[in-house]
């Protein structure tokens, strides 16, 4: 009779070593894909980054010189709109489109509207970052 009770107690206390190795092994994968996943966001966050400033980079040096090519800031915006979102694609391109009328054409109106552009593109690539 005590040899049952003591198999018995031996089954029972394997059961509970069972039971908790699979919840330390569950709190493991859990913390493994955590770590995983924000390492993602943050690479995701940190290409974002590069590209709206690289967008900026090519804006700028086509505002101070008119006579460079648009190639790189065309380039620039493909991967602008590859990344997305929408809202930070939609302000590229009006950035973009501002880029090439001032570049031209130097007036009051076409500074405001860079600026705001620039401004909006700026904000809208802030916001996505901060998302990703």
């Amino acid at each position: 009779m005590t040899g049952f009770f003591a198999w018995k107690a031996g089954h029972r206390q394997a059961a509970a070593a069972e039971a908790a190795g699979q919840a330390q092994a569950a709190a493991l994968v859990s913390t493994v894909r955590a770590t995983i996943d924000e390492q993602r966001r943050a690479r995701a966050s940190d290409q974002r980054r590069q590209v709206c400033a690289r967008l900026l980079a090519e804006g700028a040096a086509l505002e101070s010189d008119p006579h460079l090519e648009a190639t790189a800031m065309a380039e620039a915006f493909g991967l602008v709109r590859s990344e997305g979102p929408v809202e930070v694609t939609v302000a590229a391109l009006a950035y973009r489109e501002a880029v090439e009328q001032t570049r031209f054409r130097r007036t009051e109106a076409s500074q405001e509207r860079l600026r705001t552009a620039r401004n909006a593109f700026i904000h809208a690539a802030q916001n996505a970052i901060r998302d990703a």
